[in-house]
């Protein structure tokens, strides 16, 4: 195992406030199915709704400033990822189709060749 530091949720108002969040979006699943009556849209929207206000509840906590911290750091990494051109992503496509088309022909024919040992030398199957 690594020796990395795993960080816990450790103050009790982050407890209370992810477990909030956990029964708010509980809360509207339950309210989806019990309103069966009212109409779909209106369901929906409630189930939304709940969504909405639990990840509220969610990122006032330490976690949920945490995890937004890493978005941003995520964004800020992805815009200085250097994208393949089209022509680049189509020949690496072409290379792996061509290597996956050559590994199926060969594990094709090692299977052809093991199936004749076997059942045709050695079984006498065939």
């Amino acid at each position: 195992m690594s020796n990395t530091n795993v960080e816990t949720v450790s103050s009790t108002l982050d407890r209370v406030k992810l477990t909030l969040s956990v029964l708010i979006i509980v809360a509207g699943i339950v309210a989806f199915s019990v309103l069966d009556n009212q109409p779909t849209v209106v369901r929906v929207a409630i189930f939304i709704a709940s969504l909405v206000i639990a990840a509220f509840v969610a990122w006032s906590s330490e976690p949920g400033r945490r995890t937004i911290s890493f978005g941003r750091d995520s964004y800020g990494e992805l815009k200085r990822v250097i994208w393949p051109t089209r022509k680049e992503a189509m020949q690496m496509t072409g290379i792996v189709f061509a290597f996956v088309t050559v590994m199926g022909i060969m594990l094709w024919v090692t299977d052809k060749i093991l199936g004749w040992a076997i059942y045709g030398l050695l079984l006498g199957w065939r």
